[in-house]
């Protein structure tokens, strides 16, 4: 499906409200069986919770959830939500003898939309929750969950994902694009990462003429968004993964990593698949080039996904979409 939930074992939802002063969302990925979890952060203006135990140093290795969600740092309380949704099926790190005695694990970021909802207008709890209630395999793309609200440069931005194989190993990722930098090269109305496409995945006929930058840009903004793989990897491995999909994002927006963005992407590791290694001495390189193709893979599918995201937006909030300005791109050929 070129998506993210072509993992087996990982699930999206989303939840938000558009209209009548707002426009703001929530999107989880789910891994109800857990997964080894980490996270890459940069730029100088994030809005995160439980990194700090994703460090390769502390005790919990799995995660049950990611939650992304607008509403700057007050849609941090999206996560709650999820919490309750696990906590209600047993799911968690276990702290007591009994099924229900659990913590689940729900590392979140946020971006910040708050101008195209009025500013009193923000995910809680209840949006986390109804995005667990929602999860799914099918991923919907664009003014949807934690991109409803969301703006790259001049432009609306939106949810995105996409996929590819390495070997045995998927690789998927999921963002929501919401960057102080632009997207697109406005000489030309051609997507800075256009040229990650897979045949012909993106749907459009990339212009060739200059378009109208639509109203003020915003330099509060944030990218947030998962990277995910089936391979069986420890808790470091895994930081690697977001570590390179950062690298897709700077490819897919520039400036990237600003101070005031707080881009964070988050690594999930499965662990279905072993990766290929060879015995003797030659095991260590082996699992490190293995790990490298993974990497590489990351990069390229998040930018993939940032044009996803960028593509499937629809204005709202009062911010233009790319087809408001390029609608020649989605034309018939």
């Amino acid at each position: 499906m070129n998506a993210i939930t072509d993992v087996p074992g990982v699930l999206v939802g989303h939840h938000q409200r558009l209209g009548e002063g707002w426009a703001t969302g929530t999107t989880v990925v789910l891994v109800p069986d857990g997964a080894v979890g980490a996270v890459d952060q940069r730029g100088g203006a994030p809005g995160t919770r439980e990194t700090d135990l994703l460090k390769p140093e502390n005790l919990v290795q799995r995660v049950n959830a990611v939650c992304l969600s607008g509403g700057s740092a007050y849609g941090l309380a999206a996560a709650d939500g999820v919490m309750r949704w696990l906590s209600e099926r047993n799911l968690g790190f276990p702290v007591g003898e009994q099924p229900h005695e659990v913590v689940p694990i729900v590392p979140g970021a946020v971006l910040f939309d708050l101008p195209r909802s009025g500013w009193g207008n923000r995910p809680d709890a209840g949006f986390g929750y109804a995005a667990c209630e929602a999860a799914t395999t099918t991923v919907a793309q664009g003014t949807v969950g934690a991109g409803s609200g969301a703006v790259v440069g001049s432009l609306k931005g939106g949810i995105g994902t996409a996929s590819e194989r390495v070997g045995e190993v998927t690789v998927g990722a999921i963002a929501a694009v919401n960057a102080a930098g632009e997207a697109v090269d406005f000489k030309t109305g051609r997507a800075f990462a256009a040229d990650h496409e897979v045949d012909g995945e993106f749907g459009v006929r990339w212009p060739d003429r200059p378009g109208a930058v639509p109203g003020q840009r915003t330099d509060l903004n944030t990218t947030v968004g998962v990277v995910a793989c089936d391979a069986a990897l420890s808790k470091a491995e895994a930081r690697r993964l977001a570590v390179s999909a950062q690298d897709g994002l700077a490819r897919a927006v520039r400036p990237a990593h600003s101070m005031f963005d707080g881009d964070t992407v988050y690594a999930l590791a499965t662990g279905t698949r072993e990766l290929p290694q060879q015995s003797g001495s030659f095991a260590s390189a082996a699992r490190a080039g293995a790990l490298d193709a993974l990497c590489s893979a990351a990069a390229r599918v998040f930018a993939r996904a940032m044009v996803h995201g960028l593509l499937a937006a629809t204005a709202a909030g009062g911010v233009a979409a790319y087809r408001d300005v390029w609608p020649e791109a989605f034309g018939p050929s």
